[in-house]
């Protein structure tokens, strides 16, 4: 897309199409959830949206001709720790469990701060490329890993701050808080890094000791909390339910956000039901990776899968638990493939989800709704007062959105184009052994 943008303090970009649930306050007419509008950009920051056709003649600025314009993108679960280390130590079998080993084997063979910063950088390259300007990541934070991979996160926190909001959580198998002294130091770390408590929870004895000890700890800690929750297929593991139950029994005023949640759609209608009015009660949030999801779950050499291995995201959605989807992992034994672009993952999300029928509030899963989860109500919205960070695209409805990679979109960021170059991946290869 040929596109020149202004360079003057101020300017208008007019017969924008814009997603309406991401405008609050439009009051224009909206058709298939999309409406159209003229936007004033002044000092980097959004001065109006006026209806098409009504800004100003003598502002400058071009005609999109009902190009889409939305807002850049909230990706809230992301490992950027681990991310690209596909070619250094691949998945042999796909599935979940030669995840786990090949990511502890890489692990503990070439996770130096160098090689973390590294990859990190690689992977916000990316994102900031897409269109991405909030974005947490998981950390591995089994002992050492913990102290090396947050002080590369808060180096890169620092650095990225103009460019990508970022948030970090760590990320353990939660009966690792049995060894206290290694719980208490990564308490600390994490506080100092203004970061969240997480862990991956999956039946086991003690379970609700466990949990009550996690909330306990972020409750006297001022911490929030994201956890990797059932990531299955086996319908007799629900831990979720016993997450929800520990928020309510603990009077947990933090956040909560779980994770995958991948059993809960194997449950019958009745457990299903049950548990999800549970999670609403207690105000968990919940984000589904579908890209990821697709990937590992339900796979078995030689037999096709019969699960999408998605949450229950309508069901959950009309119970009022606020849902997003992410890029979870980007080429590493998670997930071979992605490159932490959030048009992609809505794309796929829509196929994989049936968020259609209508698209009405699509939009919101990767902007407004994860920036809410994750505390930045200004991030993922369009509307006066806000900074002018945008995406463009070369589409007009959403057959044309989603029916193209949209690689040619403009990023806009203060009111400013930026350079969209990805990084190259031979820039990885000094990283990878042998």
């Amino acid at each position: 897309m040929v596109l020149d943008l202004p360079r003057s303090d101020r300017f208008a970009l007019r017969a924008a199409t814009l997603p309406a649930a991401v405008v609050p306050g439009f009051s224009g007419p909206t058709a298939n959830g999309l409406c159209s509008a003229d936007l004033i950009v002044a000092q980097g920051k959004i001065e109006a949206v006026l209806a098409a056709g009504t800004a100003p003649a003598g502002i400058e600025g071009p005609d999109l001709r009902h190009k889409m314009v939305w807002p850049c993108f909230a990706d809230m679960h992301t490992h950027i720790d681990k991310g690209h280390i596909w070619d250094r130590e691949p998945n042999r079998t796909g599935d979940f469990e030669g995840a786990l080993a090949a990511v502890r084997t890489d692990r503990e063979a070439s996770w130096t701060a160098d090689d973390v910063k590294t990859r990190m950088e690689f992977s916000l390259r990316c994102a900031y490329a897409h269109g991405t300007g909030l974005l947490r990541t998981h950390i591995d934070s089994l002992a050492p890993q913990h102290r090396i991979s947050f002080e590369v996160f808060r180096d890169m926190r620092a650095r990225w701050k103009d460019r990508i909001a970022l948030q970090a959580v760590a990320l353990f198998p939660i009966d690792a808080l049995d060894d206290e002294a290694y719980f208490a130091d990564l308490v600390s770390v994490v506080s100092a890094s203004g970061a969240l408590l997480g862990g991956v929870t999956y039946p086991m004895p003690d379970l609700d000791r466990r949990l009550d000890v996690l909330f306990r700890t972020a409750s006297d800690n001022g911490l929030d909390l994201d956890l990797h929750v059932d990531e299955t297929q086996d319908r007799n593991v629900l831990t979720l339910r016993a997450i929800a139950e520990a928020k309510l029994r603990n009077r947990f005023e933090g956040a909560v956000t779980v994770g995958h949640c991948c059993s809960l759609a194997r449950q019958d209608d009745s457990t299903a039901e049950a548990t999800i009015g549970k999670v609403a009660e207690a105000g968990l949030s919940v984000v589904s990776l579908p890209m990821c999801n697709m990937y590992l779950q339900d796979r078995q050499p030689g037999r096709t899968p019969r699960s999408r291995g998605i949450t229950l995201l309508h069901e959950l959605k009309a119970a009022g638990v606020p849902v997003a989807v992410a890029s979870d992992n980007t080429r590493d034994p998670f997930y071979a493939y992605g490159d932490l672009d959030m048009v992609e993952v809505l794309r796929e999300a829509v196929r994989i989800a049936h968020l259609d029928h209508p698209l009405d509030d699509a939009a919101t899963v990767v902007t407004s709704l994860p920036a809410d989860i994750l505390k930045v109500p200004e991030a993922g919205r369009i509307a006066a007062g806000l900074s002018a960070d945008l995406v463009i695209f070369n589409a007009r409805s959403w057959s044309e959105f989603l029916s193209r990679p949209q690689a040619d979109r403009i990023v806009m960021r203060n009111g400013m184009g930026i350079d969209r170059r990805l990084p190259d991946y031979c820039e990885l290869d000094p990283l990878m052994r042998g």
